[in-house]
């Protein structure tokens, strides 16, 4: 589709109405992911501070079609790729004239694939800035489509910077994706944001209601009252490394520890397998797909929160497991720094013998365990919060902006 070119002189009296913002994403509701958890609560936020906001997505057919403020371009499974992976078709004339002629001010891309590249064009069109959140790790995902980490990664480097090339800012929720998008050579200014999270429905169970369902839930996943419960809440993919959890749990030895995994993906088949060849099946639970509106349920079943994935850009579950009163037992990463205050909020382990013994000390200490639950749900609620996020993201939209108006020609010298 051409789109027509707006002049920026054509583009006034922005200070009279809302800051009108787009934001694009492969990935959208009913979809369950970090991505669509950080865009849906940044919507959600620019809402409150009076932004006029619309989200452009993929529909999970080919059908293009627009609802209260969302437009769903029609697409096809990537799903040889990727599993439930989605690309955009070269249709939605209607959907992109709507966009054009409401007008963003900014235009907020949320992944590099089908959805970035109708966001530059948009930005470019309306001349208007084009922000990009930088939410995936690639090359923790090189298995997908390179037999060698090296070749991934260089890949991976290129196609970075050929992205985030035309953007006139990068946020990311972390250092340590600053610091990696440094390394790919990436010379846009980069804003370091942390994704905020509404938790208002992740809490330790302590209403009698909220504790009867917990005690319903173990029943019903065959937990005894003597147990304790390792809960990891991720996709059941490779990249996630849950193969090492299984591995940890099965070299602790401890008879009375259940491992519940929370969540679906198509590695399931692969670590039930492993779970019976370490002769642990009967201590692990597959809970399959969880409604997105149910998650924390789930977490309050458990008495520490495991994960041995590498390929966090900041780990929203483990933020959402810690809110709701677990430790973290996890193993080290830099973007797990802020969250993972040691022998405060849980532990970042880095051999399979200080796994243990970190979990040794959490699940045999019943008082430690209770002061670093009460540690856990205040660190979150303090470092965490979806107003600061989305205020910050604000001030990320109003800098560039600033950046842009001498570029701006003012109506009289038009007329001139």
């Amino acid at each position: 589709m051409e789109l027509t070119r707006m002049r920026p002189a054509d583009r006034t009296g922005t200070a009279q109405r809302p800051l009108r913002v787009l934001l694009t994403t492969d990935w959208w509701e009913p979809v369950v992911n970090g991505v669509v958890a950080s865009v849906a609560t940044l919507r959600r936020e620019l809402l409150a501070l009076g932004c006029d906001v619309r989200v452009l997505t993929l529909s999970p057919g080919m059908r293009t079609r627009s609802e209260e403020g969302v437009y769903r371009i029609g697409s096809v499974s990537a799903g040889l790729f990727y599993d439930r992976a989605r690309l955009g078709m070269p249709a939605g004339r209607r959907v992109l004239r709507e966009i054009l002629h409401w007008g963003p001010d900014v235009v907020h891309s949320h992944c590099e694939l089908s959805t970035h590249m109708w966001a530059r064009r948009i930005a470019k069109s309306l001349g208007v800035p084009l922000v990009h959140t930088y939410h995936t790790i690639y090359e923790d995902y090189t298995h997908y489509y390179s037999p060698s980490r090296t070749v991934g990664r260089k890949v991976v480097a290129t196609f970075s910077r050929g992205v985030l090339a035309g953007t006139d800012a990068v946020i990311a929720p972390t250092a340590k994706v600053a610091r990696l998008l440094g390394g790919y050579g990436v010379h846009r200014p980069v804003h370091v944001v942390p994704t905020g999270l509404d938790l208002h429905r992740f809490r330790p169970a302590r209403t009698v209601a909220e504790q009867s369902d917990v005690s319903a839930l173990r029943e019903d996943l065959g937990i005894t009252a003597g147990q304790k419960v390792l809960v990891s809440v991720s996709r059941l993919a490779k990249e996630k490394n849950l193969d090492e959890v299984l591995d940890l749990v099965a070299g602790t030895g401890r008879e009375d520890t259940v491992l519940v995994l929370v969540g679906e993906g198509p590695y399931r088949a692969e670590l039930e397998a492993r779970a019976a060849a370490l002769g642990i099946a009967d201590r692990v639970r597959f809970t399959g797909v969880v409604d997105p509106a149910e998650v924390q349920r789930w977490y309050r079943i458990g008495d520490a929160f495991v994960s041995a994935s590498r390929s966090e850009t900041q780990g929203l579950t483990f933020i959402e497991a810690q809110a709701s009163g677990l430790p973290l037992l996890c193993r080290r990463d830099p973007s797990l720094d802020s969250v993972v205050i040691a022998g405060r909020t849980g532990w970042q382990y880095e051999t399979a013998a200080e796994f243990s013994s970190r979990l040794d000390e959490l699940l045999d200490d019943g008082a430690l365990r209770r002061e670093m639950s009460r540690a856990a749900v205040e660190h979150a609620r303090a470092t965490c919060g979806a107003q600061e996020f989305g205020q910050a993201v604000l001030e990320v939209y109003q800098q560039v902006q600033r950046r842009r108006s001498p570029l701006i020609i003012a109506p009289q010298a038009v007329a001139a």
